[in-house]
């Protein structure tokens, strides 16, 4: 272990920096803000999520999972009070849902604007 360690923020690769980030304030409510010359998120428990335009060929990720294709790398899990409302609300904004599910009652999987995948999960 490290002493003193903390997580300072989370980057997250994406073509449309402002867009993605303004797409996930609208779905939180978060903060928005310029940090580090990147549009950045700050959650309510202070953690900064940075959306960073890639000095590469972005590839966004399939989900669920196919062989040979761009796997996602990591994914939010957001917990909601009412998980059918959230949905909706997500979709409203955007978001798309994937026909297959894992979750049942439990969590829903969806892809944000760049098809990275999220799950909205009851508390």
């Amino acid at each position: 272990m490290i002493n003193g360690i903390t997580l300072g923020d989370i980057s997250i690769d994406c073509q449309q920096p402002e867009k993605l980030r303004n797409f996930y304030a609208n779905l939180t409510g978060w903060d928005t803000q310029l940090m580090y010359d990147c549009p950045a998120l700050i959650a309510d428990s202070g953690l900064v999520i940075l959306f960073m335009a890639c000095d590469f060929e972005y590839i966004s990720p399939v989900w669920p999972e196919e062989l040979g294709k761009q796997q996602k790398q990591v994914h939010f899990n957001f917990q909601v009070d009412n998980l059918l409302l959230a949905v909706e609300e997500a979709i409203i904004l955007g978001a798309t849902k994937p026909t297959q599910q894992y979750g049942g009652d439990h969590f829903v999987t969806l892809l944000d604007l760049e098809n990275h995948p999220f799950c909205l999960c009851r508390k």
